[in-house]
Parts: structure tokens; sequence; C-alpha cells
């Protein structure tokens, strides 16, 4: 018998709604030695209670996701658990996203046709506590510093505030679905049982945060970030 250990495995979460692209990933993390895709899910919602249960090490994840994006989940999950590394895939890379997603909770973020050999280092890298930002490997304390620069370059270009590059709160989301479906606000109130008055303050802190001056470009800014999904404001 062996007195050799073997090495540790890394447990991992796929969230995706398309089930090709899942089984790509799967095939690429279960054929590395020291990895093991341990459970699939398709929409937000889903993910963030398979993924409380599960206690995967790392969790690689899509932003354009059924109900809940994949920025909401990662923030609701690391505000419960926060030793669970999360990585994000998208369709939709800009330096705005990846800042979002790494001030939500994420320690790596790629767009969707990362080399698989990059992918499998990253989950490495993240399940030893680093991150990886634009291609670059970083330790939790350059990470801080590299978040602080994009502070100061976002307060010197106007505006900035705390809150303002955080993923939109769940009702947010809601509401900016039912926008994009060209809902009136009192529609929308009447949908979500609650007054004009709080629809009007919704949607005031939407545009805050977006950046944006109506909801035409608030919408349009959530569809081109991949925030909501085309299918989503179908009805």
């Amino acid at each position: 018998m062996s007195g050799a250990s073997e090495e540790p495995v890394i447990r991992i979460v796929l969230v995706d709604d398309h089930p090709l692209f899942r089984q790509g990933l799967r095939r690429v993390l279960d054929s590395a030695p020291d990895c093991q895709v341990i459970g699939e899910v398709a929409d937000g919602e889903s993910a963030v209670e398979a993924i409380l249960e599960l206690c995967p090490d790392v969790v690689v994840m899509d932003i354009n996701l059924p109900g809940m994006n994949g920025l909401q989940v990662t923030r609701e999950v690391t505000g419960k658990k926060n030793d669970i590394r999360f990585i994000i895939l998208t369709a939709f890379h800009n330096a705005d996203q990846v800042f979002h997603a790494i001030r939500a909770g994420a320690s790596a973020y790629f767009p969707k046709d990362v080399d698989s050999q990059e992918l499998l280092e990253a989950v490495r890298q993240v399940h030893q506590g680093n991150y990886v930002v634009n291609g670059e490997v970083m330790t939790e304390q350059k990470l801080a510093a590299w978040l602080l620069k994009q502070l100061e370059e976002r307060n010197t270009y106007g505006g900035f505030e705390e809150d303002m590059f955080v993923p939109l709160s769940p009702r947010e989301m809601e509401i900016l679905v039912l926008i994009t479906r060209g809902y009136s606000n009192k529609e929308i109130a009447y949908r979500l049982g609650i007054s004009r008055q709080t629809v009007k303050n919704h949607m005031t802190s939407i545009l805050r945060k977006l950046q944006v001056n109506d909801r035409t470009q608030a919408a349009v800014y959530a569809l081109r970030h991949g925030w909501i999904r085309l299918q989503d404001i179908e009805e």
C-alpha cells in the first residue's frame, strides 16, 4: 500500500443556463486530477440554494442567468459564507464589469472564451486565496491596492459614491425587468403590490447607481451588461 498522500481535490459547482457550455466546463475541470465538479445549476435562485448546501471550494458562474444574475448570487452567498471562491465568466467583458464582479465578492473574472488551461490555473489560484484580475494573479493586499486605484479613478471622473458600482438590489432588478417590458410606474406598483412613490424611489436609486439619465438608458445598460436577458423581458 502506497504511503504517498493524494492531492487535495478542489470541489467545484458550475452555474450556467446553457447545458452544452456547462458540459464543456465539466469536461475541462474534471480532466484535472485536482478538480472535481460536484454540482451544476442553471439559474440564480437555485444557485444560491445549491452553493450553500454543497459548500464547494470554487464556483464557476456566468453573470447572465435567469432570475438573479451572477453578481447578485455572488454577493448573496459571500454575505453568508466567505470561504467560497467565485470565478465569474461572461460574454459581456469590460472594465466596469470586472470592477462590479470583484466588489460583489468574486475572486476572478474572465470572458467566456477563456483558454481552458488559464481557467484551470485560475481555479487553483483562487482556491489558494489569490485573485485573478485582467489575467494578473494578485494577493489580497495587491487586490486592495487595485480596488483603491479604481475607486480613486472613478471619483476623479465625476460623482463616485460608495454604493454606485454595487449591483442593484433584487427589488431594483425586478423593477428594471418590468421597465424593459414597457411597464409604467403605476403598472409596476400594481404588479408588485407597492406604492407608486416606492417605485419612484427605487427608480431614482437605479438611475443613480447606473449613472444614466432615464429609464430607457437604464434598461439598455442592464441588457448590454448581461444583467437582464432578452428571454426575461418576453412575456
